[in-house]
């Protein structure tokens, strides 16, 4: 057996076991990996040398779907990039990043009905070619049991990055961890930083920064904070290092 189809499997399996109560409604851990894989495919970025896919996926969900297994997302998300991480393998196509699966909610969605959105981020880090190939929001793929049909994208393209430490990052996961160790997404060289100290999580549409049970905690716009909703020009302190948090 394949390592897609042991994956396919591993999803099918969350139905039939801990998540059984998750998957009531018309829309399959299996199809949501299938079609991320479409879309996938479908927005490919050739460059000299190497073909790109999109790395940062989101999926929206009727209000009823998502309730069924709201409690249950960080386990699914792994596994659908897992699947991704693995048909980019074996089909020789380039990414610059682990990809990403987000879920979100949309009203204008009917039981059984699922969009998917798909895009190419660039991290700061990527060379020369990969920097010639990032993508923009494209169109929204709404699927169901009738069929498939295009809407218009429910965001508008924009670019999160923390700006500080005399460098521009962008933020390109979800979550995106800050801290002193070299595993971190934005490594800070700062004694009173912990190694693990803050993340930025997509909420609702927009970014969040979240402590990690840090030693010296974190301000928002100078203000002690366990975290909050960011807009455009907040300030996040971690130790002495300051980030502007900004999108473009």
């Amino acid at each position: 057996m394949s390592v897609l189809r042991n994956l396919e499997a591993k999803l099918e399996g969350l139905v039939e076991g801990a998540f059984s109560r998750a998957f009531r409604s018309q829309v399959q851990p299996v199809e949501l990996a299938r079609k991320l894989a479409k879309e996938m495919e479908d927005a490919k970025s050739v460059s000299l040398s190497r073909t790109y896919v999109p790395n940062q996926f989101w999926v929206y969900l009727s209000p009823d779907d998502r309730a069924q297994f709201e409690s249950y997302e960080d386990g699914l998300k792994k596994e659908l990039s897992d699947y991704l991480l693995e048909h980019a393998r074996s089909n020789g196509l380039a990414l610059l990043t682990r990809p990403t699966v987000d879920l979100e909610t949309d009203d204008r969605l009917s039981l059984g009905e699922f969009g998917i959105q798909a895009k190419l981020v660039r991290p700061a880090e990527a060379d020369a070619e990969a920097e010639a190939v990032e993508g923009d929001f494209g169109h929204t793929m709404v699927y169901s049991t009738t069929g498939a049909r295009r809407v218009e994208s429910p965001r508008q393209a924009s670019r999160a990055l923390l700006v500080g430490e005399n460098k521009r990052t962008v933020v390109s996961g979800d979550p995106f961890v800050i801290g002193r160790s070299r595993e971190c997404d934005l490594v800070l060289d700062d004694p009173n930083v912990s190694r693990r100290h803050a993340e930025l999580r997509r909420e609702d549409g927009g970014w969040a920064v979240r402590d990690l049970g840090s030693t010296n905690g974190i301000k928002l716009n100078d203000r002690r904070s366990r975290g909050g909703r960011l807009s455009p020009g907040d300030e996040i302190t971690l130790g002495l290092s300051r980030l502007t948090f900004e999108q473009e």
